[in-house]
């Protein structure tokens, strides 16, 4: 073989091997816990992306749910200091605040002097829940506490992946790490819709234990939280505590009619409306809104 065949093979052997190494999938980053408190699970290719500013309000602006938020907080509390609690289900109205709420706990927890490492919060997509036990295996070696977190859960007619969330939570033999705890938000108290629990139970040939299978997803959370539509005080006083936090200067008859027009053209009250007509007025106002 003369030396022209060789260099040629060599030449072609090279663009092969760089074409296989473009093909082939990027390393894993690797994720140091100490350098935030919140990370999102980026569930392809497997690692948690750290969230460097987080979009949440202060404890002190969410009205309307002073029992289930002191719940919350205390067993936040006992969680990141070690000692027993529970998964929690925050269910009900839409716009009253149930994942702010979460990621304000864990921002007040987190503010206060009684802890000797920060508790994380680790935010996992509706869709990535069938890769929740990988993100388990994952966490339960490491010095931190965390708290997994998943806004607007729920599961449509077809979907199983709720079997995983179930074994994950506390049905699995190794069953959930002692150092992560689950919070979940959803409009539905069982997390699936009621006409496929209604189709379990006039289909099956043992209703009761189809129906039992559906709901028990719910069981899983030791504690559930529920939030209702706020009354006309309680979203006046929303609007009232945004206001002044973000200086907002208005006249408080002109406010209160405002604000009552708003809800109206909205055809609800809400913590979320209370929220977008402060937008709104600091817009108009041509005023910034604090952080």
């Amino acid at each position: 073989m003369t030396d022209s065949t060789l260099d040629a093979l060599n030449q072609k052997l090279d663009r092969l091997i760089e074409a296989v190494t473009r093909l082939a999938p990027p390393p894993v980053p690797q994720t140091d816990l100490a350098g935030a408190d919140c990370f999102v699970w980026q569930a392809d290719p497997g690692y948690l992306e750290p969230v460097r500013k987080v979009n949440r309000v202060d404890i002190g602006l969410i009205r309307g749910v002073d029992r289930v938020r002191d719940i919350l907080v205390d067993n936040t509390e006992r969680f990141a200091a070690g000692f027993a609690a529970n998964n929690v289900l925050l269910w009900g109205a839409r716009g009253m605040g149930k994942s702010s709420l979460v990621k304000a706990v864990h921002a007040t927890v987190n503010a206060s002097d009684k802890l000797d490492r920060p508790l994380k919060l680790i935010e996992i997509h509706r869709e990535d829940i069938d890769t929740l036990p990988k993100l388990m295996g994952l966490l339960k070696a490491a010095p931190f506490r965390f708290i997994l977190f998943c806004d607007d859960l729920s599961f449509d007619h077809d979907d199983t992946s709720y079997k995983s969330l179930k074994a994950a939570l506390e049905g699995g033999v190794e069953g959930r790490p002692t150092n992560v705890i689950f919070y979940a938000t959803s409009n539905r108290r069982h997390l699936l819709p009621r006409d496929m629990i209604d189709n379990e139970r006039s289909t099956a040939i043992n209703p009761s234990e189809a129906v039992e299978e559906k709901v028990s997803l719910s069981d899983r959370f030791g504690l559930w939280l529920g939030f209702h539509k706020c009354s006309q005080d309680e979203y006046l006083d929303m609007i009232d505590g945004y206001v002044r936090h973000h200086g907002l200067a208005i006249d408080s008859e002109t406010l209160r009619a405002e604000a009552l027009e708003w809800a109206t053209t909205r055809g609800s009250r809400s913590g979320r409306v209370a929220w977008q007509f402060t937008q709104d007025l600091a817009g108009r106002l041509g005023k910034p809104l604090t952080d």
